[in-house]
This record gives C-alpha cells, structure tokens and sequence, in this order.
C-alpha cells in the first residue's frame, strides 16, 4: 500500500492553510550562516510539512561534524521567509554537487516551505528553476534533491513537480492506534500475539529483561557508543560495509542527543532491551528514535545475538517501542527508508519517493545524461537482491 497522506493539511494551531501565493512575488538569495534565519527556520520547520531532516539542529549538526560550509538557499516574500533550501555542496571528478546534509541518513526529505507555498506547474516551475539556478550557479554545477515524497503531512512537495526518477529506496509504516491491540489488529495479529509471547517466556527463562530508555543524556551517549560497537561487529559479520564508521559520523549522532531535550519533540533518543539475572545489564538490542509531532521515526537498530538468538531481540525491542508510542499519543512509526522483510511483516504502508536533478551551469547540463543513466542503473540493481548483496560485499572487501 503506497502512503500518500498520513495527516490532514492543517497548521500548528489545527486551521487550514492560508491560500497560496503568487510565486512571482517571491524573491531568492542565498545565506551563509544559519544563525542569520534561525529564528525563521525554527518556526517554519515545525509545520507538518517539513521533514525533521530538514530542520535547523539537524543540518547545523551536520554541517559543523563534516566540517562543510552552510548554504541555504531562501525565498521571500516581503521580508518574510516562505522557502528555505539547506544544501551542502561537494566536489567529485570536477563536478560541484548540491544537496541535503544528512545524505544517507536522511529518511525523508522536503526541504523548508511556508503552509502558504503554491503547488508549481507551468510558467511556475520555469520561473521557480530559473531562480535556483541564478542563485546556485557559483556554487553549484547541478542539484540533486532525493527522497522527496509527493505529499507529507497532507502537503504536496514542490520540487516532486521536477522528479527524474523514482528513488530505489521506499520506507516503511505503521499507522498506531490508542493500544497496541488495536494496532497489531492491522497486521497479522494472532501470529504477531503468539511470536511476542514467545519471546518474552524466552528471555525470562534466562532472567528476564526490561524496556531501557535512559533520560539522562550522558546514559544516551553509552547506549549510542554501544550501538556503534554493536553495529560495527554486525557489519563485520556479515562483509559489509559499516556505514557509521567514520568519528564524524558518529559525532554527528552524539550531536543529536545533544539537541534532543524536549519532551515530545526530539532529534535522537535511545532505547534498549536489557537483560536481568546472570546477564545483568547487558544490552541485546539498541534502536534511536526521532519524533515530530506524532511521527516517531526508527534511525538504525542493532542487536547482539550471542546470548539469545531464539528470542529474537530486535522484534521485541520494537514491540516495546511501539508499544510505548501507542500510549505516548503517536501516530505512526516509520520503520524509515530501506526495504528488508521485517519491516514488511510490521508496516501495512509504504511511502515511494522520488529523486530530482536540475542542471544549473552548462557543465551540469552536459553530466545530466550520464547521472541519469547512473540513477536507473541504481534503481535496476536495487530491485535485484542478489545482485545488490554482492555488491555490496565487494564494497566491503575494497575497504578492508
């Protein structure tokens, strides 16, 4: 099932968005500091429309643990922001590529828009791309915005109006409902009853277990390490790659606990299953949550198998978490972008989003057919599972 609308249009205060505007009136630059829009982008990244990866502490995070140069491309209308684009810009065999800090580990992404933003077609998008690349083309030989989902949150999202392709990776959810019953009745749910029962006589025939999500941040920070550790003997078992490797990476992860103090809303926080009786304390499974507004999204997961492998860890840790969001008023849990059968056997939706890239200097017009080609090739070796494993083995035996 393909999600095209998980809530309705509404803003913070449950009113309908105002009408759209005229996008001729609408007037670019591009900024180099974020502090100088802070203000701005903290108010407009809390509406439903815009991804948490495209928020202010996401990107600021992102920028300095890379150590890249912010620019943010903005539109105005009489003062007022109504379009923030975040982007980074990287060099590679001479061609300077923009997009979205956060890369791969971005989930979703929309960029910053006003609830007023028009829908773009006609003379609109030829105003709208010649605005970006007037803006750009100093900094930037081509723009390549992925992951953009054709409606979030009940809002259409500009730029999916210039896709080229369909992004090889969809990401997977489960509508919550007020109790877990309820919301386990979307699936198979005596199954799904009787694999959790299971589980959990398991384990306490071991010494039982507890659902751990310290508040403390410094506790955070020894559950994210320890996910690192565990995720890294993972990769290592199975010859892949370990794409949280790199200290800025890692730092970057760290950053986001940092940020993450609030009570509902929050960048990055951890979870654990932890063992009790001879194993005390011991952490067989580590999952990291983000949350905006009723949107609880799993970043990664990791589980330590040595112990007890029948018990299934991984899936008990997210019956728990699930389990806790139902109470805590969530509205769906995003088991985020990637397509793996777990994820199939708890998320009735699926979200396909799509890949845009617009050509800003006559060098990038003369890379667009060629990263074209590369964009189907990648969609066509994603959709082969055999061939995509080998791949990615090979990938791993290079960096060894």
């Amino acid at each position: 099932m393909l999600a095209r609308n998980m809530h309705p249009a509404v803003d913070l205060e449950g009113r309908a968005p105002s009408m759209p505007f005229a996008l001729s009136r609408v007037t670019f630059d591009v900024l180099y500091s974020p502090r100088l829009v802070e203000a701005e982008w903290r108010s407009l990244e809390a509406l439903p429309r815009n991804s948490l990866n495209q928020s202010f502490d996401w990107c600021t995070a992102w920028w300095r643990t890379r150590g890249l140069s912010p620019l943010i491309l903005r539109g105005e209308i009489a003062g007022r922001p109504v379009m923030l684009m975040p982007l980074q810009v990287t060099s590679r065999f001479g061609l300077r590529t923009a997009r979205f800090p956060g890369q791969r580990f971005n989930n979703v992404n929309t960029g910053i828009f006003s609830s007023d933003f028009p829908h773009l077609s006609g003379r609109d998008l030829a105003s709208f791309t010649h605005s970006i690349r007037t803006c750009l083309a100093k900094h930037a030989d081509i723009l390549v915005l992925d992951g953009l989902p054709d409606v979030w949150n009940g809002s259409q999202n500009p730029f999916v109006a210039l896709a080229t392709s369909q992004n090889p990776n969809p990401s997977f959810q489960l509508p919550l409902r007020p109790s877990m019953e309820e919301t386990i009745a979307q699936l198979h749910a005596k199954t799904r009853r009787k694999r959790h029962r299971s589980q959990r006589r398991r384990l306490d025939a071991i010494g039982g277990f507890s659902h751990y999500c310290p508040v403390e941040a410094r506790e955070q920070h020894v559950l994210l390490d320890l996910f690192f550790q565990q995720k890294a003997e993972r990769f290592a078992a199975f010859g892949l790659p370990n794409v949280f490797h790199p200290p800025e990476v890692q730092e970057f992860f760290h950053s986001l606990i940092d940020h993450s103090g609030g009570e509902r809303d929050y960048m990055l926080r951890m979870h654990a299953l932890r063992l009790h009786g001879v194993n005390e304390g011991t952490m067989v499974a580590i999952s990291g949550l983000s949350r905006k507004g009723g949107h609880l999204l799993c970043q990664f997961g990791s589980i330590d198998d040595k112990l007890c492998p029948d018990a299934s860890p991984g899936e008990l840790l997210f019956w728990l978490m699930i389990e806790q969001a139902c109470q805590e008023g969530g509205s769906v849990f995003d088991f985020g972008v990637g397509d793996q059968p777990y994820k199939h056997s708890w998320c009735p939706q699926r979200t396909l989003t799509q890949d845009m890239m617009l050509a800003i200097t006559p060098k990038g017009r003369t890379a667009m057919p060629v990263l074209k080609r590369f964009a189907r090739l990648r969609l066509a070796i994603k959709g082969d599972r055999r061939l995509y494993a080998a791949i990615q083995k090979v990938r791993a035996a290079v960096r060894l």
